[in-house]
């Protein structure tokens, strides 16, 4: 069974950084293209940034240049270093595989205050 199980959301001021973590289970996670999403209380799902079984990575135009990510393939893991925080980054965010199928985290909080 494929298991996404996202970390590290908190409270933090405006220009503090905060690192986010995809553990990935059931799944070969080399392979595996994963992306981070976020949503915040009524607004539409948004994307924030992917990295592919390549180390290719996208990211969304409003985190360019401030949040990076990255992948540990031994530890099944994905990290998001998410620096220069602003409250607009506020959200729930979402680790995603389409794997075979779409799979996705129950997703960390991230609250940033003005």
């Amino acid at each position: 069974q494929v298991q996404l199980v996202e970390s590290g959301g908190g409270l933090v001021q405006t220009g503090e950084s905060l690192r986010l973590s995809c553990v990935g289970s059931g799944l070969p996670f080399n392979v595996a293209t994963i992306t981070w999403y976020r949503q915040a209380p009524g607004e539409e799902r948004e994307f924030v940034a992917k990295i592919t079984d390549g180390w290719r990575t996208s990211y969304a135009d409003s985190v360019k240049g401030r949040f990076a990510i990255s992948r540990d393939n031994p530890k099944n893991t994905v990290h998001l270093q998410m620096d220069n925080l602003r409250p607009e980054d506020s959200g729930v965010y979402i680790c995603h595989t389409a794997y075979v199928r779409n799979y996705e985290g129950q997703g960390t909080h991230v609250t940033v205050s003005s």
